[in-house]
């Protein structure tokens, strides 16, 4: 069985603005069927709206259809999450429905660079429960190899 995870926004985002760094390489680990992601609702929206400033694809040189071609991949080829809005649990409440949907989705990691997610000790504890883990980019890169 392949690791499951959930790939947050900035990562996905990430992917697209650098496409040598770590997570254009995640991306493409994702790509080959390396790993499988969960993703919700939420998430997907977010990342288009993220994607879709029109000062984020000035700045980043992002085309409509770097943007269309992402968004396409996560929806064809992710598990999807339904979530409640139950969870109340990151100080930045926008961070929530990344734990549900890594709770939902029944996966092992959240992949992060929210210092939020990855380092506050509730969500860590909170998680743990469900033996959900945060890691950065490199470091789930090397749980693949």
């Amino acid at each position: 069985m392949s690791l499951r995870a959930v790939i947050d926004t900035n990562i996905w985002v990430s992917a697209i603005i650098n496409p040598t760094g770590y997570p254009a390489r995640l991306r493409k680990a994702f790509e080959k069927g390396v790993f499988e992601i969960v993703v919700s609702e939420p998430i997907l929206q977010e990342v288009a709206e993220v994607l879709w400033r029109p000062r984020i694809r000035s700045k980043y040189g992002i085309t409509e259809e770097d943007i269309k071609e992402l968004l396409t991949l996560i929806e064809e080829r992710a598990d999807y999450a339904l979530l409640s809005g139950n969870i109340n649990i990151c100080r930045d409440k926008d961070d929530n429905f990344i734990i549900e949907t890594a709770i939902r989705g029944n996966t092992a990691y959240i992949v992060s660079r929210d210092d939020d997610v990855k380092f506050d000790k509730a969500v860590s504890d909170f998680l743990s429960q469900y033996n959900i883990s945060t890691t950065t980019v490199a470091k789930f890169l090397k749980l693949l190899e």
